[in-house]
């Protein structure tokens, strides 16, 4: 399984990738990528690296040098729009697995142990309620953000916490930042010393 999360711009591209390689995607909504897909990105980045695998065209190499200037350190995978052409159109979906495996390995991607036991199972989901009960997926979309990985079904929302190499500490913290009460919002009613306070 490759190590780095590859970043690509639409759902038929990362169809082709996973199943050129094993491999974790993060899939953009080209030059309208939201706030919670860049939370994914900096935390795919900051614990795993990156790849990008961005169409061979006009759009895809600017959505490539939008990202190179974010993410500096990235890996970058390249197709030929030889390979990414199809019927007069040009995307990584269009590319065979081999030429996609191919610009991996020219990313120089790395490979994760495959016995490498993972950290989290489905045990520690239903542990927390983030599996089998009826606000499993709302718990699951609000600890994702705070760590980061973002929404997912169970199965979806366990590996990415393996994948993104997420700690028990974290997962605790975040766990934690849930059953935290909120603050207080701005404006509320003085109580009889505030108001006090506030006619002197």
């Amino acid at each position: 399984m490759i190590y780095e999360i590859i970043v690509v711009e639409g759902r038929g591209d990362e169809d082709a990738v996973k199943k050129a390689v094993e491999c974790e995607t993060i899939l953009l909504s080209g030059f309208g990528t939201s706030r919670e897909i860049f939370s994914r990105i900096d935390k795919a980045y900051e614990k795993q690296g990156i790849i990008i695998l961005t169409d061979p065209d006009y759009a895809g190499e600017k959505i490539r040098a939008r990202l190179a200037k974010r993410y500096p350190m990235a890996k970058h995978a390249f197709i030929s729009r030889e390979e990414g052409m199809k019927k007069g159109d040009i995307g990584v979906e269009n590319a065979s697995a081999q030429a996609i495996r191919k610009a991996l390995e020219g990313a120089r991607c790395g490979l994760r142990e495959e016995n490498r036991p993972p950290v989290f199972s489905m045990k520690d989901l239903a542990a927390e309620g983030l599996l089998g009960t009826p606000a499993a997926s709302e718990k699951r979309d609000k600890l994702g953000a705070v760590l980061g990985i973002g929404y997912g079904n169970a199965k979806t929302f366990l590996k990415r916490l393996n994948h993104y190499g997420i700690t028990r500490r974290e997962w605790q913290e975040g766990l934690q930042k849930l059953k935290a009460p909120k603050e207080p919002k701005e404006g509320k009613a003085l109580n009889k010393t505030d108001e006090k306070e506030a006619d002197k």
